[in-house]
């Protein structure tokens, strides 16, 4: 098997033969082989059936087992996949992982089933994650991990050294050193280039500098991601309200985060539920998205109903029925532009000196010049095929230009108007669904459109 494997260029093709004959213990044999990164081997695993799953999980070295669990996608298909497990098995997977990684992995399991399996590891692993898991999920506490270095400011440079080696032993990829004083306070941090170079009799406090930013624990993961990004920084400290160092967030969790964020985000925009996973199946894909059809439905016709007000508009101007979607539909693309554009503009303005409020009034030029140009445009075309065709009335080119002028003008201001009030509000402003914004657009253009009509043509 061995050779076999050597001769090999591409595993992947090799690997998903063996998932799919159903061979586990040389599929381990070959993951093993190939000595491949715990990402790469969770998708594996996220590949196979149920049962291929348990088998595959159960038979892999612990310390990989741990590592690719850690990596697979966060929901059901993880959580069922580790409550399937043994307790001791489960335990020593955890015993594996880092503790904010461990209180990740066990974290939507039930209470009985969380204390079991603590309660198999030493109790020193166990009460780090259970203070990790009293943290909201979705906090700075529920993100960070205790496992960290810090050194005393009343230590010399010398004796600061000797502390990091040995907390460092125990640490993994630790990027600050923090130091603190005697009740535990964060001071700020140190480089450990500026301690190895530093003369070895003099302080840790001579030495040390103001962290450029800490968090307390009650702070929403988000905020913790873009200050990250913000000021490009490797990890931040998390502390208690009076100063005291609980924990560090490091930017491999933030990433994590922000991927999550952005995903949620462009799924409530598009009208899907959040509790869709990406690579969720048909079924669950129905459950979440149904609901939202069904109220795209209702507020459509809603709209839909305005042209029963001018019924016997269309009796003498059947054209209107062919400009109606035209006026609609491109509105609700200008509208859904300014929308997609001011929740990312909000997403990032995190400066004290940028404005989000400048988007109203930004999408309301924008929504000016390009619904003129665009009203224009169509008012020549419109214009030509009066021309070609006398039968039409001339100055319905007027009523296309001033209907999707007005259109682009209302849908660029409502797309960014909506999702700045949100956001004022302390809601999220992704909710500001399209399906609700292309409804408006939808609205108002037919009753623009119909409402010209009838005061310039005289019908």
């Amino acid at each position: 098997m061995s050779d076999a494997l050597d001769q090999l260029e591409e595993p992947t093709s090799f690997l998903r033969q063996l998932a799919d004959e159903g061979r586990i213990q040389d599929l381990v044999d070959a993951v093993t082989e190939f000595d491949l990164h715990p990402s790469d081997v969770a998708d594996l695993i996220e590949g196979l059936e149920v049962e291929e799953q348990r088998t595959l999980v159960r038979t892999l070295p612990i310390e990989l087992a741990s590592e690719a669990l850690a990596e697979m996608e966060d929901g059901d298909e993880r959580d069922e996949l580790l409550a399937s497990l043994d307790v001791g098995k489960t335990a020593a997977i955890l015993h594996e992982l880092a503790d904010d990684d461990a209180a990740d992995l066990i974290g939507d399991l039930e209470p009985s089933e969380q204390d079991r399996i603590l309660a198999a590891l030493p109790a020193e692993e166990a009460v780090e994650i259970r203070e990790l898991l009293a943290y909201d999920e979705e906090s700075a506490g529920g993100l960070m991990t205790t496992d960290l270095v810090s050194i005393s400011d009343v230590l010399t440079a010398e004796e600061a050294i000797a502390e990091v080696r040995r907390q460092g032993r125990e640490v993994e990829d630790f990027y600050s050193i923090f130091v603190i004083d005697g009740a535990s306070r964060l001071l700020g941090t140190v480089g450990l280039d500026d301690l190895i170079l530093a003369d070895p009799q003099l302080s840790v406090s001579d030495l040390v500098e103001e962290a450029p930013v800490q968090v307390p624990a009650e702070m929403d993961q988000e905020d913790v991601g873009r200050l990250l990004s913000r000021y490009n920084l490797v990890s931040v400290p998390v502390v208690t309200t009076d100063g005291q160092l609980l924990g560090r967030i490091t930017f491999d969790d933030v990433i994590d985060v922000i991927e999550a964020e952005q995903t949620e985000d462009i799924l409530r925009l598009a009208g899907v539920s959040d509790d869709e996973e990406v690579r969720a199946d048909w079924r669950e894909a129905i459950r979440t998205r149904l609901p939202w059809l069904a109220l795209n439905l209702v507020t459509i016709s809603i709209a839909s109903s305005v042209v029963l007000g001018f019924e016997a508009l269309f009796e003498n101007a059947y054209y209107l029925a062919m400009l109606m979607p035209i006026v609609a539909g491109m509105g609700g693309n200008a509208g859904t532009q300014a929308l997609a554009v001011t929740v990312r503009r909000i997403a990032l303005t995190d400066g004290l000196l940028e404005q989000k409020s400048d988007a109203v009034s930004k999408e309301l030029l924008v929504g000016l010049a390009n619904g003129l140009s665009l009203g224009v445009l169509a008012a020549i075309v419109v214009w030509v095929v009066t021309f070609v065709n006398p039968a039409l009335p001339p100055a319905l080119p007027l009523v296309v230009m001033g209907a999707l002028w007005a259109n682009i003008l209302l849908s660029g201001f409502v797309g960014a108007f909506i999702p700045t009030v949100l956001d004022r509000f302390g809601i999220d402003p992704a909710v500001a669904s399209s399906i609700f914004l292309t409804t408006f657009t939808d609205l108002v253009g037919f009753l623009l459109l119909l409402s010209l009509a009838s005061a310039l043509l005289g019908l």
